[in-house]
């Protein structure tokens, strides 16, 4: 199976790329969601949408590809939203997801991200990186 994971270094004038940087890093906690789960089909590890992504964040525990489908989840989430935290640590001007002290746990986020998509069904065809930063700009903005 190959995993394919596009990106860019610019964000549409939807959003700033942190802000879908983080939109990943909230997917990977979609695992601890309560809704009902399904196995992760091969083409969702494209993660090309929202639906994909929270697809394979809310994969059931006993299917095949579950133990992939999580890993795939947490790793995509965090990998973005460290990637935001590397560009907003270098221009207060980039920041606009700040977490409160102490910050939500991983899967915290993730059980979040995925409720809030479930709630918003019309992103579910979005850049799962959009999506995810959506999430954490509405749920933990920066004071200004």
């Amino acid at each position: 199976m190959r995993i394919i994971v596009s990106a860019s270094p610019t964000m549409p004038a939807s959003g700033t790329w942190p802000a879908k940087a983080a939109a990943l890093a909230i997917a990977g906690l979609a695992w601890a969601w309560a809704g009902p789960s399904a196995a992760a089909t091969p083409d969702q590890f494209v993660a090309r949408t929202t639906g994909d992504f929270v697809a394979l964040c809310s994969a059931d525990p006993t299917t095949e590809n579950y133990v992939a489908a999580i890993h795939f989840c947490h790793g995509f989430a965090t990998g973005a939203y460290q990637y935001y935290l590397s560009l907003a640590g270098a221009s207060e001007a980039h920041r606009f997801v700040c977490p409160p002290d102490p910050p939500p746990s991983r899967s915290e986020a993730i059980a979040g991200f995925v409720t809030w998509a479930g709630q918003n069904a019309q992103y579910m065809s979005a850049p799962p990186v959009e999506s995810i930063f959506r999430y954490l700009a509405q749920h933990y903005p920066c004071s200004q």
